[in-house]
């Protein structure tokens, strides 16, 4: 077998497909999707792509972000013959400072990550737990709070606004723009019902939302996609009613498991999602070369 690492700004439509395909095999093997929805959704787009093949046939992918998160996977079938150190080498080499994502922490990307001299920066916990009796109740509210749900075509600027607030520092979530909400609600998962907003009466600024997510639609697992407080509102026991907001919705939609994704260092969103009885079910880990910090634990 000859590897053969090639760079490419838009992948033509046959790569493309065999991407895909070859993703959807590691994940059945793997038990975790080695791209993110992020990454699945650039797939098609001009991008920082890298494709190892042997002659036309794909080996292994990676994407490199503008942010330098990069994301990576080997076909399971060429799997322990170096394709994975040869795809992250290229990358790292032309990114020094690119940061490789490793979807469920599995002992082989452990193994390549310590050969490739990586270490780890970030941690992102996958939390879970079954819907409960009652869940489909929604919670009281803090006075002054009322909730709704979004309104295509009204409410995608204010959407936007709290979500840029509540995460101006998160690395991706904040990011996210005009494009980027319209890219999601294109989505056959998306549901408008599905994003409750709060408002407490400033007109200026929504106070928070949840926005939950069914993928696929009817199916028997719910996502607490994104859930964010203004940070005018945080520190006033929004969280865990909002929180709950979300549960109910789910559970009226008929799931029967509800997952979510945190930082491993955002202590007091551990502690509303503790609270709420989930519990850890998986774990993504971001590496680095010595260009960033090494994270502790």
């Amino acid at each position: 077998m000859t590897v053969t690492i090639t760079p490419f700004d838009v992948l033509e439509p046959s790569m493309l497909e065999q991407v895909r395909t070859a993703a959807a095999a590691a994940a059945e093997v793997d038990g975790v999707e080695p791209l993110s929805e992020a990454f699945v959704l650039a797939l098609p787009r001009a991008g920082d792509h890298v494709v190892a093949t042997d002659g036309d046939r794909l080996l292994g992918y990676a994407a490199c972000a503008d942010d330098g998160s990069v994301e990576a996977f080997v076909d399971p079938r060429d799997r322990a013959k170096g394709v994975g150190a040869a795809l992250l080498t290229s990358v790292l080499e032309r990114r020094p400072d690119a940061r490789p994502w490793a979807h469920g922490d599995l002992p082989a990307s452990r193994a390549l990550a310590e050969s490739l001299g990586l270490h780890v920066v970030r941690r992102l916990l996958v939390l879970s737990r079954a819907v409960r009796p009652g869940d489909e109740v929604d919670p009281r509210l803090p006075e002054g709070l009322r909730h709704r749900t979004f309104r295509p075509g009204q409410d995608e600027a204010a959407l936007l606004a709290v979500n840029a607030a509540a995460f101006a520092d998160h690395p991706e979530q904040g990011a996210l723009d005009e494009a980027g909400l319209a890219e999601r609600a294109a989505q056959p998962w998306f549901d408008p019902e599905g994003v409750i907003l709060l408002e407490d009466g400033d007109p200026s600024r929504l106070a928070g939302f949840h926005w939950t997510k069914i993928d696929p639609p009817g199916g028997d697992l719910g996502e607490v996609y994104v859930v964010g407080v203004h940070p005018d509102c945080q520190g006033h026991g929004i969280a865990g009613p909002l929180t709950g907001l979300g549960l109910a919705h789910l559970a009226r939609r008929g799931v029967r498991e509800v997952e979510l994704y945190v930082e491993g260092d955002n202590a007091p969103a551990l502690a509303t999602y503790g609270r709420a009885g989930f519990e850890r079910k998986a774990l993504h880990v971001m590496y680095s070369r010595e260009v960033h910090p090494p994270m502790a634990g």
